[in-house]
């Protein structure tokens, strides 16, 4: 279960930005175009608008490829594609490094695939923000820009090329990385690792609680973890853990003998008891409409010819491994009645799901993303794919904002620029969210400092007066400000894709499970929201700058 991506809130926040960005620029602008100029100066800047509104109306798709395949050529003649032979090199060692037992094949999957994603990511986005920062200031430092402003090139085309020119050189490198980390996987696999690279498909649910009077809770017991990520419930009481499921009609419900499904729980022991033998649970189904339950038996073991054999109504909980489970079609009441599955639990693709814990005094926690049904898996190679997506997205900001970034500032200083930004946005921007969400206790910065040489706690009610209300309303400025400011720096967490490929999930499009986590079709749309304002900042600046300057 993840944090669904809110396209609606994003689209209204991306206008009300902009807007607000653009009523603020051309506000200034016309300000201090008359200040400095008088009357003249607002129709200079009306003047600069037209000219920039003929310009992008003029913009010549030819001339954009014209200098995309100079860039091209310019960063072969840097000698970028040296970033494969480094790739290759450590690659020619790198099992030697990541040896993983070979009884473990779990964990060999997850050290190979991470290790490829991750060498990949941090080979390319160097070396693109490099070309991208240092491009066009180097063209205007020996002066070859000269030859292509002359000529009947607008800027709008020279940034454009600029920045397709770039994400081409990284393309073509992520391709090139892409299959050679894919056949490197493969031949350090052996067949029962190869088995492991698969793309499973999840159906989440929302989890709730019983405690152990049976009264429905939003979390269980706390067994003294910081991170209230997971709670547990205990055993032998009428403690439950409760996945509510949506959209099991997508499963072949017509033909399947069994619903499958994969839990990854976790265990409490207040005492150690048989340690050779691990937690049991229990498992029940529940029509959500008619309330109608039964104990869900588990396959255990099949025939030949690939039909049931035996089924068990209690299973061990293998921690920090894969726990797969076949709950049988074929249920028995406690009744002795033998209903369906599908047909007598499953409402509408609707299915509720119980899991208690059998032992007494022993507890087993779990979050809502640790129990799903398992729906056919896709080939690695798919889950593969996208992954590498991810990172050429991030790759095309990284150039947009660089390739912007060097049309107003030397070559070192647009690098340590889109540095700071890719940073912030990749490692900071939770924090900038937490301060202007308004979830950071004790208030803003004038306040935190009162309370510091108050020596009051931030659950501490300030006084009511006229220089309390000034304090506060201080700070309130200064997070208005933050609100808008976040903006310019891209939450870089929905580009990370690499998790779900190392362990063997398909990426999702818009649920990024848990939350705070990647996905593809955010990715995406953050991409196309970022691409244009960049670019047109870039016009500007290089419209607006001095190119004699070196």
């Amino acid at each position: 279960m993840g944090s669904e991506f809110d396209f609606s809130g994003a689209l209204i926040t991306y206008i009300s930005v902009i807007g607000s960005l653009l009523f603020a620029i051309i506000t200034v602008s016309v300000a201090g175009s008359f200040v400095v100029g008088g009357k003249t100066g607002p129709l200079a800047v009306l003047s600069i608008l037209r000219l920039a509104v003929e310009d992008w109306l003029s913009t010549s798709p030819r001339r954009i490829w014209a200098i995309t395949k100079l860039t091209i050529l310019e960063a072969i003649r840097r000698k970028a594609l040296l970033v494969g032979v480094v790739f290759a090199v450590l690659f020619l060692f790198a099992g030697w490094f990541l040896a993983q037992p070979a009884s473990d094949p779990e964990q060999q999957v997850k050290v190979y695939v991470a290790f490829v994603m991750r060498t990949i990511a941090f080979l390319i986005i160097p070396m693109v923000l490099l070309l991208s920062c240092w491009g066009i200031p180097e063209d205007i430092r020996v002066r070859s820009i000269h030859t292509v402003v002359t000529k009947p090139c607008r800027r709008q085309e020279i940034v454009i090329g600029r920045v397709l020119g770039f994400t081409a050189i990284g393309g073509l490198l992520l391709a090139i990385m892409g299959v050679v980390g894919y056949v490197w996987i493969l031949r350090q696999l052996d067949a029962k690792g190869r088995e492991r690279l698969v793309a499973r498909v999840p159906v989440y649910g929302k989890i709730a609680f019983k405690d152990r009077e049976g009264v429905d809770q939003k979390q269980g017991i706390n067994t003294g973890d910081e991170w209230m990520f997971r709670s547990f419930i205990e055993g032998g009481t009428k403690s439950r853990m409760i996945w509510n499921f949506e959209g099991l009609d997508a499963f072949n419900l017509e033909t399947a003998d069994h619903l499958p499904m994969e839990a990854g729980f976790q265990v409490f022991r207040s005492y150690k008891g048989n340690m050779d033998r691990g937690i049991t649970c229990q498992i029940l189904v529940v029509n959500p409409d008619t309330e109608k339950r039964a104990v869900a038996p588990l396959v255990t073991s099949r025939d030949q010819a690939g039909k049931i054999e035996q089924t068990d109504n209690a299973f061990e909980v293998k921690e920090f491994r894969e726990n797969l489970l076949q709950l049988a079609r074929r249920v028995v009441d406690d009744e002795g009645n033998e209903l369906d599955l599908f047909k007598d639990f499953v409402s509408k693709g609707r299915l509720r799901v119980e899991v208690l814990c059998l032992p007494t005094q022993q507890y087993i926690g779990a979050a809502g993303p640790d129990l799903f049904v398992r729906l056919p898996d896709k080939p690695f190679v798919v889950s593969y794919a996208k992954g590498l997506l991810g990172i050429g997205l991030l790759t095309l900001m990284i150039v947009v904002i660089g390739v912007c970034a060097s049309t107003f500032v030397k070559g070192p200083v647009a690098t340590m620029t889109t540095f700071f930004i890719v940073l912030v946005g990749a490692t900071g921007r939770a924090f900038l969210d937490t301060i202007v969400d308004a979830k950071w206790v004790g208030g803003g910065a004038f306040e935190s400092i009162y309370r510091i040489f108050a020596h009051l706690n931030p659950q501490t009610e300030l006084p009511s007066t006229l220089p309390f209300k000034v304090m506060q309303l201080v700070d309130g400025a200064g997070v208005g400000f933050l609100r808008s400011v976040r903006y310019l720096f891209p939450d870089f967490k929905f580009f990370d894709l690499t998790p779900y490929v190392a362990y063997g999930f398909d990426v999702p499009w818009t649920n990024p499970v848990p939350p705070n986590s990647g996905a593809l079709l955010p990715s995406l749309i953050i991409t196309a929201g970022y691409l244009l304002p960049w670019i047109v900042l870039g016009y500007f600046s290089l419209r607006l700058r001095e190119l004699e300057a070196k």
